[in-house]
């Protein structure tokens, strides 16, 4: 990692003069991070690698990196990086041959000294892992690694003390681009997306330790139909849930904490059209349409957090709320806005988006249940300044949200079985109800009747000739069961 403190062991001999060249697959492995003792890309290494020795190679490289920059000042990032993989590739080698390493070992010290150099250290192969969701750290020798599959186990630390792990984080942000993140005693938390895309929330001297989860997105560029094979959704609701955004339509994405909101919406963004002007307003960018390669016109918005002075107001000085960047947003010829995970005040920024006149919206927002969302959307409109009231959320949601799509999940990791992640219910909104709360049509629901978790269809929604316009088959709602082969194959509650 550039710029990390490293402190030198005077037991490792120095490196001699400049070394050979690196093979152009030798540097392009060492780049990419391959875990060489498994021979798998993104496999958790099995090799152990003297962390003391990696830091002081790490150290030594880094001190010739900063004389050939003083040297050098218009060198290009990929010279520089080459030069620095040349000298890696010396050190371990006047290593490995005093300490008689396998080449085995080789790989693996040469690609931890990468790492501190340029990634992220020891926390690096973990988030090479494709298999890994979260990971989980309890202070700096405690991580812990949970599966897509439910399988959670621990591995070795990723820092030697308390520092180094803050030092880890704020290399972190910074690296992200996060220049005005950071964390310390008087700023005790963190969040912020990677550069590959996962969500780190961070927090220190609350506790007795410092605590970090780093969620990654393990299905990033999924579109429907890959969320077909993964059991998500059936072929029916993949064309109904296609043509409502074709059509337009305004659409929240609800569920449980790791269900896949986030997933879906990333997925149905994909329905867009190429062109199709839209800004995604989030407060870390977990969407990635503007670097995908799929969308040509995305503005891609992203608040920023507070330097942690306060100006006249009261208000953090600095500070870019999602509410912020929306008044800007709807100047800019847009065509359809996506707001992000709505956890608080933003809800005030979500319902203007969805309320502002131009259909085909998009946002996601936690819920446990489905017969809960409205309260959860009174709950943080509560919370937005001005303590707005429940029946101007329950108003604003009827009038500004055509559907609502929960996605849920049924976790039995713990009686051996697995994490089944599916959309359960599409709700259609008809208006304002009974107690002013916004009325629905289940269109989708369980089918619970014959054991099946999943949606099916239910009834046709009233603006089944929108959906008609765009190229929707109306004659697929009339398929009870939908189109699974047979219900959810659970071990506790299902047909087994």
């Amino acid at each position: 990692m550039r710029g990390r403190p490293l402190h030198a062991d005077p037991t490792v001999m120095p490196p001699p003069g400049r070394p050979p060249k690196l093979s152009s697959r030798q540097a392009e492995d060492t780049a990419a991070g391959t875990a060489a003792s498994a021979g798998v890309l993104g496999a958790v290494p099995q090799v152990t690698v003297d962390y003391k020795v990696a830091r002081h190679i790490a150290s030594q490289v880094a001190k010739q990196r900063e004389q050939l920059l003083k040297t050098a000042p218009d060198m290009d990032g990929a010279s520089e990086e080459q030069r620095c993989l040349d000298w890696i590739t010396e050190a371990v080698a006047v290593w490995s041959d005093a300490a008689a390493m396998s080449p085995q070992q080789d790989e693996a010290l040469r690609r931890a000294v990468y790492d501190l150099l340029y990634r992220a250290g020891r926390l690096q192969p973990y988030l090479d892992d494709e298999r890994v969701e979260d990971i989980i750290i309890q202070g700096p020798g405690e991580v812990w690694l949970d599966y897509g599959d439910g399988e959670r186990r621990m591995v070795g630390p990723i820092a030697d003390s308390e520092e180094e792990l803050l030092e880890l984080l704020r290399e972190l942000a910074r690296g992200s681009g996060h220049q005005e993140r950071t964390i310390s005693t008087a700023n005790p938390t963190l969040a912020l997306s990677l550069l590959d895309g996962s969500r780190l929330q961070a927090i220190t001297g609350l506790g007795p330790m410092t605590y970090a989860v780093i969620r990654r997105h393990r299905v990033s560029h999924a579109d429907l139909d890959d969320l077909v094979q993964l059991g998500t959704i059936d072929p029916i609701l993949r064309e109904f849930l296609g043509a409502c955004v074709r059509a337009e339509k305004n659409i929240m994405i609800a569920g449980k904490q790791k269900a896949g909101k986030t997933t879906l919406l990333r997925a149905m963004l994909k329905e867009f059209d190429p062109e199709t002007r839209f800004a995604t307003i989030q407060t870390e960018d977990e969407l990635f349409c503007h670097a995908g390669g799929y969308h040509k016109q995305v503005v891609s918005l992203i608040g920023r957090e507070s330097n942690g002075e306060k100006d006249l107001t009261g208000r953090g000085a600095g500070e870019v709320t999602l509410l912020d960047l929306m008044h800007p947003a709807l100047r800019i010829s847009l065509e359809r806005i996506v707001v992000g995970e709505v956890r608080g005040p933003e809800v005030v920024a979500m319902m203007q988006a969805l309320t502002n006149g131009a259909g085909g919206n998009l946002c996601t927002i936690h819920a446990r249940r489905p017969d809960i969302i409205f309260d959860r959307i009174a709950e943080l409109y509560a919370l937005a300044q001005g303590n707005l009231s429940e029946q101007l959320a329950y108003r604003q949601t009827a009038n500004g949200l055509d559907f609502i799509v929960y996605v849920d999940m049924t976790d039995e990791t713990r009686i051996g079985g697995r994490r089944h992640r599916y959309v359960s219910h599409v709700l259609e909104l008809t208006g304002i109800g009974e107690s002013g709360r916004p009325a629905t049509n289940e269109v989708f629901s369980p089918g619970v009747e014959f054991g099946e978790l999943r949606a099916v269809p239910r009834m046709n929604p009233g603006c089944i000739d929108d959906l008609r316009r765009v190229g929707f088959d109306s004659s697929l709602l009339q398929q009870p069961y939908g189109a699974w082969p047979a219900p959810l194959p659970l071990k506790v509650g299902g047909v087994q």
